[in-house]
């Protein structure tokens, strides 16, 4: 049913539910179709963290093979460094340093990839009511940056073993 004012919903059910005569189970339309769509929501949940899960393995990967590339073409120059007395600390710091930005610059590649989808409606099947599901994709300013600070996370990971490697590397074994 339809009420003149939303305010009175909760006075109509309590008399609806409180009439013994009556089996009422009232709700908010918006209430019902969140409930509707429960299932579906879990799915898709599910499925944008697995695929998200497995993109972000295979970025760290790619910015482990990036990183051990770059330590394996500078090994000149660590040498160089190491020779002029530049702590092993520093050396890390400076290849940790390179695959951070480049992880960010990345990250806000994506992140404009990303907007053009910024309120795009698609719609699809509830299966438990057969009916038609209509969602909006939403690219909020937390959603860029919790997507900016994932990608930093990534080129971290992915950065940080290359980056022991070039700072452990002995002089002798650099310079050749």
């Amino acid at each position: 049913m339809r009420l003149k004012s939303g305010d009175l919903f909760d006075d109509v059910k309590r008399v609806l539910e409180a009439d013994p005569r009556l089996q009422v189970d009232a709700h908010r339309e918006s209430a019902f179709y969140a409930s509707q769509s429960a299932v579906l929501q879990l799915i898709l949940n599910f499925l944008a963290i697995f695929i998200t899960g497995i993109m972000a393995i295979g970025a760290v990967f790619g910015a482990v093979n990036t990183m051990y590339a770059a330590v394996a073409s500078r090994t000149g120059e660590i040498a160089v460094l190491l020779t002029l007395g530049f702590k092993p600390r520093s050396i890390l710091a400076s290849f940790l340093t390179e695959a951070t930005f480049l992880a960010l610059v990345g990250g806000l590649c994506g992140c404009l990839v990303a907007l053009p989808i910024n309120g795009i409606v698609t719609s699809t099947t509830n299966w438990s009511s057969f009916s038609m599901i209509a969602f909006a994709f939403l690219v909020t300013p937390r959603i860029l940056l919790e997507g900016v600070v994932f990608s930093l996370i990534m080129g971290i990971l992915g950065g940080y073993f290359p980056a022991r490697r070039a700072a452990r590397m002995p002089v002798v074994q650099a310079i050749r």
